[in-house]
């Protein structure tokens, strides 16, 4: 007798091997083809919304592994609240504006931006941004994630333009818009404002020097037994290339200054720095002459420029002189440094004002004569041998730090003092806070992380020297140069804008753009120039809370939650909150979840030259996509998220081990018919009850877990019940029974 055929062994169509790569593609084409997305909107028409607000990413290259943990958590929460009988319409949005895509265009062709006409420039980028856009689309739809793919928001579209352009006539009205002097982010190589978020940091190795200023009036503080020509204030910095630029000394009012005599000079500077400042300089021999001075009784001692012999140097008294470093004096240029410009600012009958000593190019200009045309940046060694040559030179030396680079060229930047368009944060700053206390953060500490950013950040720098992007909509009165927006100019250009959209601000002339007739409010002219710096990118995605959310009916503002990177505390967040408070007194989020950033197996960020970077396809074609998103529900994504090879490996065989479980059940309830064959709690065994009581404590869990957004929490839960309860004691126990009872058996 053959008693393998008495046997009932599991039977299912359910495939052993999942084969992801090459079944999930037939899996996505019957979601479009039976439009599964639009089918579960219409299954809840008239629910209770969820909606999350999608931050755009860059439509600019290819998709990283950063991109897939950002999405796949969005689809995730989705789903989930989808499943929970919420309508959840997402619509996946891109930044199609701005200096990325500027500068990989021109990369991408070789042109010169300076000798392409703007139109022809922007219809190059507008091109460049869409093909980006329909690349990285087809990525996002293979990672399983489920949204208005065919009708994404794109910042360069007709109607989010117009909504920005609004907000910015709004902000404008209630005083919170202004052009100014400043010193600023400047990128030489882009020749364009920055904003903070467009900041990253590297180390350098930078100059060091410590300068002697001759003395030119000391008043009643200068040292007993010393001439002018034998007195000095030593100053110390790391930007010898911003030393044409010195207009004053900082000192601090509270710091106690000494003279120092070396060799047959008296030098001035911090008392408790002498000691460090003479080791750095390599001086044994010295002595801290008798007499002690306050910060605040050098304030208006005068000394000589040690380049130009014409220019007096005045010490000023500013808050941000430390005794961290240097000699307790700073050397100041208010072109090269925000605390510069500032305390030179409280000197108005001085004239400290910045001299323009560095152009849009980062090259000196005549300002600084005999290096004119020379790239300042470069000219470190050449200030120091100049310093030298003059006598000017205490001591030099270098140190490693960490110095700020432009986000997209990976230069360094500086600081450079322009005319500038801002907004004035002042101005709404307290609703802000307070609308930042009404949002839920999660996890919580991304509350002190923002409010600390908005309570202590300075002006919003929104003007970038670029032609990609939305016009900073102002017009000048060429007859006074009165700067000029108003409910008349602005309604009239969303017009134009909702026909032909941004670029009709280069294609018409200042005539064709303003109201017919319209004169300026301040003098009555009636002929106008039109500004030529466009808005920054974080404007432009910091104001689709209006071109969005605002613009179709079936989605909500504030949008339920925004979730991106926590990097954009100081980026989306950031921009977003500003500009709803300013024009609407409110946040434009009820919830802000935020995730960490992806990091090797050892914790390593991932870099190209590292060589430890893992990209989403590789996964996909390697793994499936589904093995991609086992790992971002694994993660606590509130920390950095780690994938290397191996966590992928461990993964895929944790996938396997669930699928093994699933297809075990499913091939032993093949024939089961619950009308006929389900068994009633009373009648079932201890070990059944058992195996539901744990299913209804891991529902539970999950549930909560989905609703406190901790995945890895339903992951682990999910995981140790398959592996766990299930395949070593559930089904371990009860398969002798499952292969050998009869088909109606109770059990």
């Amino acid at each position: 007798m053959d008693y393998g055929k008495t046997l009932h062994l599991p039977e299912t169509e359910f495939p052993m091997r999942g084969n992801l790569p090459k079944r999930e593609p037939e899996l996505l084409a019957f979601w479009k083809d039976n439009d599964i997305y639009h089918k579960r909107l219409k299954k809840r028409e008239g629910a209770k919304k969820f909606i999350l607000h999608d931050g755009p990413p860059y439509a600019n290259g290819k998709l990283h592994i950063g991109h897939a943990l950002n999405k796949v958590l969005k689809d995730i929460i989705l789903k989930y609240k989808t499943q929970q009988g919420f309508y959840t319409k997402y619509v996946p949005g891109w930044d199609t504006h701005g200096l990325p895509i500027e500068h990989a265009v021109i990369k991408e062709t070789g042109l010169n931006r300076h000798e392409m006409s703007p139109l022809d420039l922007r219809k190059r980028c507008h091109d460049y941004a869409l093909a980006r856009v329909d690349e990285q689309r087809a990525d996002f739809i293979r990672f399983g994630v489920l949204g208005e793919w065919d009708d994404p928001y794109l910042t360069l579209a007709k109607h989010v333009e117009v909504a920005q352009i609004g907000v910015f006539g709004t902000m404008a009205k209630k005083g919170y818009i202004y052009k100014g002097l400043k010193a600023v982010y400047w990128c030489p190589h882009c020749e364009t404002a920055l904003a903070e978020a467009e900041i990253e940091y590297k180390e350098i190795k930078s100059n060091s020097i410590f300068v002697r200023f001759k003395a030119e009036d000391l008043g009643s503080h200068a040292p007993q037994g010393f001439d002018k020509d034998h007195t000095y204030a030593l100053i110390w910095t790391t930007t010898p290339w911003t030393i044409p630029a010195n207009k004053a000394i900082a000192a601090n009012s509270d710091i106690e200054y000494v003279w120092v005599k070396v060799g047959d000079d008296a030098l001035l500077l911090a008392k408790e720095l002498v000691a460090s400042s003479m080791e750095a300089a390599k001086v044994t021999e010295y002595e801290v002459l008798p007499g002690i001075m306050k910060g605040k009784d050098i304030e208006g001692l005068r000394f000589v420029h040690p380049m130009y012999e014409d220019r007096k140097v005045p010490v000023i008294l500013g808050d941000h002189v430390t005794l961290e470093a240097g000699t307790g004096l700073v050397h100041t240029a208010p072109d090269h440094g925000v605390e510069d410009f500032e305390v030179c600012k409280k000197y108005p009958d001085w004239h400290l004002e910045p001299s323009g000593t560095v152009g849009p190019d980062g090259k000196y200009t005549s300002a600084v004569p005999g290096y004119e045309g020379k790239f300042a940046l470069d000219m470190n060694v050449e200030m120091i041998k100049a310093l030298a040559a003059s006598g000017a030179l205490f001591a030099k030396g270098s140190l490693r730090h960490q110095y700020a680079h432009c986000w997209r060229c990976k230069n360094p930047i500086i600081y450079r003092a322009t005319e500038q368009w801002f907004s004035s944060v002042d101005g709404y700053r307290k609703k802000a806070l307070e609308a930042i206390d009404q949002v839920q953060w999660i996890p919580s500490w991304g509350h002190d992380r923002i409010y600390n950013m908005i309570r202590d950040r300075g002006d919003w720098c929104i003007s970038r020297q670029r032609v990609w992007g939305v016009p900073i909509p102002i017009f000048y009165c060429r007859e006074h140069n009165h700067a000029v927006i108003t409910d008349e100019t602005i309604t009239h250009l969303q017009e134009i804008f909702a026909k032909e959209g941004s670029d009709a601000w280069w294609a018409h002339t200042e005539k064709e753009l303003l109201p017919e007739g319209f004169k300026c409010p301040e003098c009555g002219c009636t002929e106008f120039r039109k500004e030529s710096d466009i808005m920054d990118v974080w404007f432009d995605s910091g104001c689709t809370h209006q071109g969005v959310l605002c613009h179709d009916p079936e989605l909500t503002y504030p949008a339920d939650m925004y979730l991106e990177g926590s990097d954009q505390h100081r980026g989306w967040f950031n921009s977003s909150l500003l500009t709803s408070v300013a024009a609407n007194g409110i946040a434009p989020y009820k919830a802000v979840l935020t995730h960490g950033f992806t990091v090797d197996g050892e914790g390593r960020k991932m870099s190209k030259s590292v060589g430890n970077t893992v990209a989403p396809q590789e996964v996909i074609d390697q793994y499936g996509a589904d093995v991609m998103r086992l790992w971002v529900s694994s993660a606590d994504y509130q920390g950095d998220v780690r994938l290397s090879p191996k966590i992928l490996k461990q993964l895929s065989d944790v996938y396997r081990k669930i699928r093994n479980t699933f297809r075990f059940l499913l091939g032993n309830i093949n024939d089961f018919n619950p009308e006929t064959d389900a068994v009633s709690y009373k009648d079932m065994s201890e070990i059944d009850k058992w195996a539901l009581l744990r299913l209804e404590q891991v529902l539970e869990t999950v549930t909560e877990a989905y609703e406190n957004y901790q995945f890895h929490v339903m992951y682990h839960t999910i995981h140790n019940f398959c592996t766990v309860d299930l395949s070593s004691i559930y089904l371990d126990v009860t398969k002798d029974r499952m292969y050998t009872e009869k088909t109606d058996a109770r059990e």
